[in-house]
């Protein structure tokens, strides 16, 4: 009964009943579901239209707009804000020819929304494209009931202390994992560059993996992963929570763990290029901290603490096979001299777009300091 009442009633509708449905032919015409990030900067929001033919390409699906004020955007008077198609993936719900199709935000002005991250991301990224930028990020997350408890918990106390659960097995140690499994082969059908997932440290605590990315590409399909994430967990009627501390006290935090390389780091005696990397982001600390949640480092605090696998948010620290470092260099690529490393301060929260964007800047373009350089002229 516990676990009954922690789902939300929509998630107990007949699903068979649906299927009859789902079953129907579309004579040719395709629903595209359009996905943006909303005024939090955390949220995704969606809507569909049917378009009269298959789109073959991102050139193929229409622009469209949305009601701004709804989505904390825009104001009532002038609410009307543009959607941009950039990225199209297949449709694991509706499923083929249907489309999943991710989109930019821009306002009345044709100016990027001020949660659209990803305008001046794509800039960057298009400046470095020579360093052949790749990234894979570790996407943790919580799940919790409707009533905002963690999924499996007990209603009135704890579960035993941390240990067992960590890509556990048995219904004593993982929570949900039909939701997880679910949502790993969703990313898959979509198209999503998701290459792995784990139950973690806290109980009902799981993580996924997506990439290598290439740029921009790494942002797009870990947005696209969290909105296929949030709409699984819809079927199942819980909640996928990406806080980055959902529960106080002697519980791990969630993170986005960023793995990152270029192309001469990837070659033989890319160490070198590693350190140097590493030497950039350790004199511009503060800078990351503030772009790596989106509330500046206000969320990260609740979690890096120096405890459960975190660093002190106020020190900057790099280390092989370390975990408790800002920076960790693989244990492999220290005794191979070359490969990626690991910046773990992102929290599970952060824009990919705004993480990836500030490590470029950092790294390859050479950025100093708390302020960022426009390169809209160039």
């Amino acid at each position: 009964r516990a676990v009954a009442m922690s789902v939300s009633h929509s998630s107990r509708l007949n699903k068979l009943v649906r299927e009859q449905y789902m079953r129907l032919p579309q004579d040719g015409l395709v629903q595209v579901t359009y996905v943006w990030i909303d005024g939090s900067g955390e949220g995704v929001r969606c809507k569909s239209r049917t378009l009269d033919k298959e789109p073959k390409s991102i050139e193929d699906v229409p622009e469209w707009n949305f009601d701004g004020s709804s989505t904390a955007q825009a104001e009532g008077s002038n609410s009307d804000m543009f959607l941009v198609p950039v990225r199209m993936f297949r449709d694991p719900f509706c499923l083929d020819p249907n489309k999943l199709v991710l989109c930019e935000v821009l306002k009345y002005n044709r100016k990027p929304a001020e949660t659209n991250l990803r305008h001046t991301c794509k800039k960057v990224m298009d400046l470095v494209k020579d360093s052949h930028p790749w990234f894979g990020m570790e996407q943790e997350y919580t799940l919790l009931g409707i009533n905002g408890h963690p999924y499996g918990w007990p209603d009135n106390g704890f579960p035993g202390p941390q240990g067992p659960y960590y890509c556990g097995v048995g219904a004593d140690k993982v929570y949900g994992r039909d939701i997880v499994e679910s949502h790993y082969k969703a990313c898959l059908y979509a198209g999503v560059k998701i290459c792995g997932t784990n139950a973690e440290v806290m109980p009902s605590q799981w993580e996924f993996q997506v990439g290598p990315c290439e740029g921009i590409e790494m942002g797009d399909h870990l947005w696209m992963a969290r909105f296929i994430l949030h709409r699984v967990c819809e079927d199942f009627g819980v909640v996928a929570t990406l806080d980055p501390k959902p529960m106080t006290g002697n519980w791990n935090g969630a993170g986005c763990h960023t793995n990152y390389s270029t192309e001469e780091m990837r070659r033989e005696g890319g160490l070198k290029h590693i350190e140097a990397a590493i030497e950039k982001l350790s004199k511009r600390h503060d800078y990351h901290i503030c772009v790596y949640d989106p509330r500046g480092g206000r969320d990260n605090s609740r979690r890096l603490t120096g405890h459960h696998e975190t660093s002190n948010i106020f020190e900057f620290s790099a280390g092989v096979a370390n975990r408790g470092a800002s920076i960790r260099i693989p244990r492999q690529v220290g005794q191979d001299g070359y490969g990626y490393f690991e910046d773990r301060r992102p929290a599970a929260n952060c824009d990919p777009y705004a993480v990836t964007e500030a490590i470029m800047r950092t790294t390859v373009l050479n950025e100093t300091g708390v302020e960022t350089k426009d390169y809209a002229d160039h």
